[in-house]
């Protein structure tokens, strides 16, 4: 007003802190960041500065603070490009909470979104979901964006990321390439990072699952809710534009191979092939040979050569388990109630041993009353009839199960009647006694 202007006038005075800028920035680094420390040292120094002036002059200084850069935006044609990452999630299955790795694909023109969750994420279970995702697309995008995962990566970040050959040729069956963003880069694929966010506060919060089987089913259902859905920054839903995208995407190749995770095993003397912790049944006579073992997303095939010798349900469980076919049931000979043949001979030698050999029946266990019983025999075979018969009498009155002292009774009774020298004269009357 008063230089009868409407130009503002350019507000120019000095800061208190201006003349101290060094020794704040010095303090602020001996300090570690802690700008309470660093307000006590200044007072310390008699430098006059309240708090809120430091805090303001570093905020405007860029002290402890980084430029902001605003943020920016892609662009995608229809066709170019989808972004896939995983990320872990809490999830109640069967009762118990458990952590599942969810891995997503999102097209980043139509927004279109596909989800699985799996127990764990190698090579297998990532072939394994992009098969499914492009099947449910029905073609894949030319370039797919990922966040510098070991699971895809050999070496690199960035632009210089070098693909693992294996999933490489994965991805040039199906048209497209790998592409990772650079490190710290999470923005450039945002589209994804965006989807997680949402499946954590949408699908898993309150969901309960009965096994992984169920936990994917209702992801395919949610999935085919979520496209349908309007959006309102797209004033489209997903499945719209995507009717516009398809035609600009890869088409699938005529054969879609079965993704399988090959094992090289040797079959157990127990008839069984271990594959991640869980035991599956082969027929016996492969005992001890070299089988191939395909794993799939649902069986286990067994083959020996070209042939298919087992095939199994794939056991998800964490617990080891032990799965046996039937036609893989080997039929053990069974017991029978037949009178073993030392016991017949015993038995008909009379009813004072049939006595005795009931008695050791009714005290030994099976297994050792049938060796009891093969020696007891041998006994009556290569004794004196009458020694043995009064041996064994005593044994059954006094209760005696060893079969040493038996013996000892027998040769008892044999010393006194069979070992006994007779008298003889002596020729010479001279020989000395």
């Amino acid at each position: 007003m008063k230089a009868a202007t409407d130009e503002v006038p350019t507000l120019s005075r000095t800061e208190k802190a201006g003349p101290h800028e060094q020794r704040i920035r010095e303090l602020y680094r001996e300090c570690k960041g802690n700008l309470v420390r660093v307000h006590e040292e200044l007072q310390g120094e008699d430098i006059d500065l309240s708090y809120q002036a430091l805090t303001g002059f570093c905020r405007r200084h860029q002290i402890g603070r980084k430029a902001k850069v605003p943020s920016g935006q892609y662009h995608f044609e229809p066709g170019e490009e989808m972004q896939h990452d995983t990320s872990p999630h809490r999830a109640s299955i069967g009762g118990v909470e458990r952590l599942v790795q969810t891995a997503v694909l999102v097209l980043c023109y139509s927004r279109m979104l596909f989800f699985q969750a799996f127990l764990r994420f190698t090579r297998f279970e990532c072939k394994l979901f992009l098969t499914d995702a492009l099947k449910y697309f029905g073609g894949a995008c030319g370039r797919c964006m990922i966040d510098n995962t070991h699971v895809v990566v050999l070496s690199g970040t960035g632009v210089g990321m070098t693909p693992v050959p294996e999933m490489a040729a994965f991805a040039d069956r199906f048209g497209f390439v790998f592409a990772a963003h650079e490190k710290g880069d999470a923005n450039r694929s945002a589209h994804v990072e965006r989807s997680m966010d949402h499946l954590e506060r949408n699908f898993y919060a309150g969901r309960r699952f009965a096994d992984p089987t169920d936990l994917n089913t209702q992801a395919r259902a949610f999935c085919d809710r979520a496209n349908g859905r309007w959006r309102r920054h797209l004033h489209a839903s997903p499945r719209e534009l995507f009717a516009a995208e398809q035609p600009h995407l890869k088409p699938l190749p005529i054969h879609v191979p079965e993704v399988y995770l090959l094992h090289h095993r040797i079959v157990d003397v127990e008839g069984f092939v271990t594959v991640g912790h869980h035991r599956y049944s082969v027929p016996p006579d492969l005992i001890g040979r070299q089988v191939e073992v395909r794993e799939t997303r649902d069986h286990i095939e067994v083959f020996r050569g070209p042939r298919r010798m087992a095939l199994h349900n794939r056991v998800t469980a964490t617990t080891p388990a032990r799965v046996l076919l039937p036609e893989h049931r080997v039929q053990r000979s069974r017991r029978t109630n037949e009178v073993p043949p030392e016991e017949t001979a015993l038995i008909a030698a009379g009813e004072d041993i049939a006595t005795y050999v009931r008695l050791l029946k009714q005290r030994l266990p099976s297994l050792r009353a049938t060796l009891v019983l093969r020696r007891l025999l041998a006994f009556m075979r290569e004794y004196p009839d009458g020694a043995f018969r009064e041996a064994v009498s005593t044994a059954t009155h006094y209760g005696l199960l060893s079969l040493d002292r038996l013996e000892g009774l027998i040769l008892r009774a044999v010393e006194a009647e069979y070992f006994v020298l007779p008298l003889h004269k002596r020729d010479d009357p001279d020989e000395e006694e």
